[in-house]
């Protein structure tokens, strides 16, 4: 039968054709296709031959073409038949789909329909004729009842397995707007029936179907699909068991959908476009929604195209700060808290990605090492007495700052998750800290350190490119050649050839022309001696932080012998004796750094010893008798009219006498080791040498008169001459002198009577040169005469003296420490140096001295001394204290202030230390166990509650008992440690109470400790709850003291100003998150809609209470100034925000979405009744009060016509007092512009409130016109017009 067709379809006999086609019955038809097929000859022929004798005008053939077309498709989704054999089938029926009519068209569309709810697609192939099927119905011109196009296949159920090929199909069919976004809808609603593994080919058939328009939806659901997985991913991390999703598989398929967004974006660079300002827009409104680690990662890997690099990474950066800024913003107010309970933290999100990217998300490293350093970037470290600040942890506070620290979190993190990147991420941070030498690179430097920790071994196979750095040291800052030494100092016990390099750099430097490169290269040789530890060294605790010891997986001691070791460090001690007669600055960091080295390596100590002896022997007068025991024109350096310090002369007796108190406890261990003893001889040699020039020069010193030094009052010390700066270079190495071998007496004297009256002597000696450089100074009006001279004693030494002088009972002490607690102007310059000290640790975060540098020993000694301090303070008020002191600061304030300064620098520098520090405060629990946890909000309030009962016994003395300082230092006190209470606690409530009864029952003159409770009180209420109804009450206040209003309480109305401009801030700040959240498309429209209504409560709220403050403020007859310029910025940015705030409900009403709300309205017949009348009675208030000035200095300009300046000078204030006055009125006229348009889009009268202002070009004053009238009527009665009654008119601008 089959041979028959296609003879006479080749014979062109059509009538038989037409015959023997019509005598076929369907299932014979059928079969004869199938064999055909199956066999896999003339199969097209056949069906070309059907086709022939099938015409479309005869209804027979139109439904014996149908029968083909239906058997067909059938046979094509069967599977038995092979690719090509199905490609030839559909590739026919598509040419031959255009003749057939419309019913034919409809009729297949419906079979397919029916294919496609049975799903019984396998391969999809036959949906290729749909398209032409469809696209021939879209073209056909019979007027068919056909649902409605293409949308009909939209409207029916989808089998999961036939979704990619539907997708596919519909690229090819000519789609509406409409009919587009409902065919993405629908396969977007379809992901979340589809297996895992089948969504990224859907995802890219989707995105070239994107290429014909929403673009937005399409991405937009994407990423929203993915964000719903990771939520519920991270929810059922808890319980592995109900984990549904594999988490290494979901991620795969997040690393190749975003490859596939990648690709389809570099075809089509619209879709990039709308995938960042999709980001930009959501971010905005509903971050939560769209921005997710995906959504960051699939926009990191958009940047890596030129295009989109900029705008990428300035969207992130501009995204990141402002996170850290609105999240600053929320911790500083509990109001907002309370409306915004769930933060959102991006930083989470970007570390997120790159914990993700472990999973094969190769594509997204170098888009995050790239933001990385754009977050550093954007950072600079600022400079503290020419040293970059670094940042310590928990001192992240402004939100650059925040940044810079995410950033560095993200490369540190990558560092470690991808090893391939490593070398790139090392090679730029190199990079940026050799080419940003000009401008702080801490932070880079603290990253290549935290670099070298993760990964020590890194850095062998960039040994090259750290040699090349080291060829950069000499133009470094002396603070980053220390910092990358440090950070790179592991690499050098592992790689010869690096240290080799090393030294070679650092000899050259040594040499150098420049101070800088010689102090590096000083800087360099120390730390090498201090790591690189000769074998037989003892031990010491003081050593258990050594730099880079636990860093590295290798033993130095298997690559360098110990004789290795040795020769390499007595060669560097060789290089380094060379420098003692180098520049002062340079001998200075030796004498610093000699003492580390020595506790480090104590094998070194034969060679250090050995050194200083013969140093200080160039300046020692061997002659027991002779005074000064020192020779002290040695130590300066004249080069033509300049005197230089050459050798600084107290460092160097300090390094002495540490060492020595070092070496002695050594030589103990080492008698206790039974070492050899003709070694032991030697050490003992120099001890005692040393020991009896240091005795010789403490009781010559004592012996010594200042006129020995040439340094008696008649001497002369103006740093403008020579001769003054000799005295003044001569007196502080005396001073210092003095300190160095105070410190050495008390440390050898073990409670002696005789080494304590030595100790006093000495203090004599350096009080008198004190003294006298103090009256010297300040006769001179020198900026040195407030400034004191930095001192030479150890931290760990004031805590020493202090815990004697005010805690030490012994009783075998007792007599000893009475000598020098007899002299109050000692223990009271122990107590000032404590506080120098504690202040030098606060500004740069480490001390002079032994452990200066040494975190955790600067924390202990800190405890101790705040032990003392504190128990100083609150055992021995001020009050008590003898009447007869010198001038100057009491103990007990001194204390205080020192408690302070601890306080703020515990918060700063050791923040996760806070329960350590608080519980080493409590003197009742000394016993407490270590582990045990610590309450550090009952801690703190217990340490509050002390300072609470000494204000309140300041407060209440009267008269001259009444310490103005002590009180404000109380207060300060007060507000430092308020911040270490959990807001929520029932101590922070009790302190908050406290506060408010102690401003309501005191009415204080003093205006510093006024501003100061006031500060506390505002601090407290913004934690507690919104301030604005105490800023009410405080106006109120204001008001009702008009009469009152002196220099004193001026203080109040600028406080009450400052913080309703917070107040503003916060209703700024929230009107902006409703703007966002108007329009806000979520499936719960309900949550937004409760949302968005209790933000604009609570703007009204906050609006309305603050009006009421305005109006008592504006009715009060405050002086020219501050005050009045403050009130009328204030006024003017309040109207500012209640402008926006009309603007927003103006967007409302033009979008339809809802009638204005009724608070709003009385929100605005409050400002139309209480403020804006007022504003202009103020106005008028201010410009009569200038008036008054003018005129006043009009008359003077009369009578003394040389005070021209004097007139300028008052002139130039009124005007600029009164620039802020065209401003308000500009925007009180924007505020009644927009509410006129409000009332017109709302059909609402809110102008009904609002008394329409009148022209302020001029203003007619009724009685001054009367008056001017009768008078000019008089006038002319005596003919006698006088010109100058014009001035009855009072022109107003």
């Amino acid at each position: 039968m089959d041979q028959k067709i296609l003879s006479l379809a080749a014979e062109e006999a059509l009538d038989k054709l037409k015959e023997r086609l019509q005598n076929l019955k369907e299932n014979e038809l059928g079969d004869l296709i199938t064999r055909q097929a199956v066999r896999g000859k003339e199969t097209a022929a056949l069906l070309k031959g059907i086709f022939k004798g099938s015409p479309c005008f005869q209804q027979n053939g139109v439904l014996r073409r149908l029968q083909v077309y239906k058997h067909c498709v059938q046979l094509v989704e069967s599977g038995d038949l092979q690719s090509e054999m199905v490609s030839e089938i559909i590739g026919l029926l598509m040419l031959e789909a255009r003749q057939l009519p419309g019913s034919a068209l409809a009729e297949l569309a419906t079979l397919f329909v029916d294919v496609i709810k049975g799903g019984s697609l396998s391969n999809g192939k036959s949906l290729e004729l749909l398209s032409t099927v469809l696209t021939a119905l879209s073209t056909c011109k019979e007027s068919l009842v056909y649902g409605e196009g293409s949308l009909c296949f939209c409207l029916t159920r989808w089998d999961h397995q036939c979704v990619i090929h539907l997708t596919n199909m519909f690229r090819d069919i000519p789609l509406s707007a409409e009919e587009l976004q409902f065919v993405v809808e629908k396969v977007l609603r379809m992901f979340s029936k589809l297996d895992l593994q089948e969504i990224p080919p859907l995802v890219y058939q989707l995105l070239l179907l994107s290429a014909k328009g929403s673009k937005k939806t399409v991405l937009e659901g994407i990423i929203t699909f993915f964000n719903q997985l990771d939520k519920r991913q991270k929810e059922e991390s808890v319980d592995l068991e109900a984990a549904t999703v594999p988490l290494d598989q979901l991620r795969h398929v997040e690393g190749t959908i975003i490859l596939h967004i990648i690709s389809v974006i570099s075809l089509d660079r619209d879709l990039g476009r709308e995938l960042i300002k999709l980001l930009k827009a959501e971010q905005q409104r509903d971050p939560g929604k769209t921005l997710c680690p995906f959504s960051v990662a699939l926009v990191l890997s958009v940047a890596v195209k030129h295009r989109f690099e900029e705008q990428v990474f300035d969207f992130l950066k501009m995204l990141i700060v402002r996170s850290c800024k609105d999240l600053q913003f929320l911790q500083g107010s509990k109001f907002l808290q309370d409306l915004f309970p769930q933060q959102y933290d991006v930083g989470s999100i970007i570390l997120g990605v790159v914990e993700n990217s472990v999973f094969g998300w190769d594509h997204v490293t170098q888009g995050l090492v790239d933001l990385g350093f754009t977050l550093m970037e954007s950072y600079e470290p600022k400079k503290v007495l020419g040293k970059a600040v670094e940042m310590s942890s928990g001192l992240s506070k402004t939100p650059a700052q925040q940044a810079c620290r995410l950033g560095a979190n993200i490369l540190l993190e990558t560092f470690k998750a991808h090893e391939p990147i490593r070398s790139a991420i090392l090679e730029q941070v190199l990079n940026r800290v050799i080419t940003k030498a000009s401008s702080p690179v801490n932070h880079f430097i603290d990253l290549l350190s935290n670099i070298v920790i993760s990964a020590p071994l890194v850095l062998q196979n960039s040994s090259s490119r750290v040699t090349e750095t080291f060829d950069n040291l000499a133009f470094l800052p002396l603070d980053m050649v220390q910092g990358l030494l440090k950070a790179v100092q592991p690499l050098l016990k592992v790689s010869m050839s690096v240290r080799d390099s090393l030294i070679l750099v650092l000899r050259k430097a040594i040499f150098s022309r420049q101070l800088d490169a010689r102090k590096a290269a000083v800087a360099g040789f120390l730390l090498l001696l201090k790591n690189f530890k000769v074998l037989g060294s003892v031990t010491s605790s003081q050593c258990s932080q050594a730099i880079g010891a636990s860093q590295v997986q290798a033993d130095i001691h298997a690559c360098y012998n110990s004789a290795a070791n040795e020769a390499f460090c007595l060669e560097i001690l060789g290089s380094l004796k060379r420098c003692l007669n180098q520049q002062a600055d340079v001998r200075l960091m030796l004498y610093e750094g000699f003492y580390d080295v020595l506790r480090r390596n104590s094998q070194l100590s034969n060679s250090i010893m050995e050194t200083l002896l013969s140093q200080i022997k160039r300046y020692y007068e061997p002659e027991p008798d002779l005074l000064p025991p020192l020779k002290l024109d040695g130590c300066i350096m004249a080069q033509g009219d300049q005197i230089f310090l050459q050798e600084p002369l107290a460092h160097l007796l300090s390094c002495i006498q540490h060492c020595l108190a070092w070496y002695k406890s050594t030589v103990q261990l080492r008698h206790d080791a039974e070492e050899e003893e003709e070694e032991e001889e030697d050490y003992v040699g120099f001890q005692q040498a040393l020991e009896e020039m240091l005795d010789s020069i403490t009781r010559r010193m004592i012996k010594s008169e200042l006129e020995d030094f040439e340094l008696d009052k008649s001497a002369d010390f103006s740093l403008s001459s020579g001769v003054g700066v000799k005295n003044n270079i001569y007196a502080i190495l005396v001073m210092g002198v003095c300190e160095v071998l105070m410190e050495y007496n008390f440390n050898i004297g073990n409670f002696s009577k005789n080494k304590f009256e030595d100790v006093l002597g000495l203090f004599k000696c350096y009080s008198k040169l004190s003294e006298i450089l103090k009256e010297k100074a300040g006769k001179n009006k020198s900026p040195l005469a407030n400034k004191t001279t930095r001192s030479f004693l150890s931290m760990s030494f004031v805590s020493t003296l202090l815990t004697a002088l005010f805690r030490d009972s012994a009783q075998s002490h007792e007599e000893s420490l009475a000598v020098l607690r007899s002299s109050s102007e000692f223990m009271r310059y122990a107590v000032s140096i404590a506080l120098q000290k504690v202040q030098q640790l606060e500004e740069t975060g480490q001390t002079d001295g032994p452990d200066g540098q040494n975190p955790e020993k600067m924390f202990q000694t800190l405890c101790k001394i705040t032990r003392v301090l504190l128990w100083r303070y609150t055992s021995i008020p001020s009050t008590v204290e003898e009447s007869g002191k010198k001038k100057g600061k009491s103990i007990s304030l001194l204390c205080l202030e020192g408690l302070l300064r601890i306080f703020n620098t515990v918060q700063q520098l050791y923040k996760p230390k806070i329960p350590q520090f608080l519980r080493a405060l409590d003197i009742a629990n000394d016993d407490a166990e270590e582990g045990e946890d610590i309450n550090v909000t009952e801690k703190a309030a217990f340490q509050i509650r002390q300072f609470q009962r000494s204000l309140v016994n300041q407060l209440s003395s009267a008269g001259d008992d009444f310490n103005s300082k002590e009180a404000l230092s109380l207060v300060t006190v007060i507000s430092t440690l308020c911040k270490l209470l959990e807001p929520a606690s029932p101590q922070f409530t009790q302190l908050f109470s406290w506060t408010v009864k102690i401003c309501k029952e005191n009415n204080l003159e003093d205006a510093p400790c006024c501003k100061g409770l006031l500060t506390l009180l505002f601090n407290l209420h913004v934690l507690y709850k919104s301030p604005v109804g105490l800023l009410r009450e405080l106006a109120q206040d204001v008001h009702a003291h008009l009469g009152d209003i002196d220099q004193v309480r001026l203080r109040a109305p600028l406080l009450v100003l400052g913080q309703a401009e917070k107040v503003l801030e916060e209703v700024d700040w929230l009107i902006k998150k409703l703007k966002n959240h108007t329009g806000l498309e979520t499936e719960d429209s309900s949550q937004v809609s409760s949302q968005i209504q209790s933000l604009e409560k609570a703007i009204v709220l906050q609006l309305g209470t603050l009006l009421t403050a305005y109006h008592e403020l504006v009715q009060t007859a405050l002086p020219s100034g501050s005050c009045v310029d403050t009130l009328l910025r204030s006024l003017s940015k309040t109207y500012t925000i209640l402008t926006s705030l009309v603007k927003h409900y103006l967007q409302v009403c033009r979008s339809g979405q809802s009638a204005i709300p009724g608070r709003l309205e009385k929100l605005v017949k409050l400002s139309g009744s209480h403020l804006t009348p007022q504003c202009y009675a103020f106005i008028t208030y201010v410009q009569n009060i200038h008036s008054e000035s003018l005129s006043f200095v009009g008359e003077k300009k009369k009578k003394r016509e040389d005070e021209t300046a004097a007139v300028a000078t008052v002139m130039a204030k009124v005007l600029r007092e009164t620039k802020p006055i065209p401003n308000l009125i500009f925007a009180i006229e924007q505020y009644e512009k927009f509410l006129i348009h409000l009332s017109k889009r709302s059909k609402v009268n809110l102008m009904q409130y609002m008394k329409l202002s009148s022209s302020r070009d001029f203003r007619i004053n009724v009685s001054t016109l009367e008056s001017a009238l009768q008078e000019q009527n008089a006038e002319d009665a005596e003919n006698e017009p006088d010109n100058d009654q014009v001035g009855a008119l009072t022109i107003a601008v």
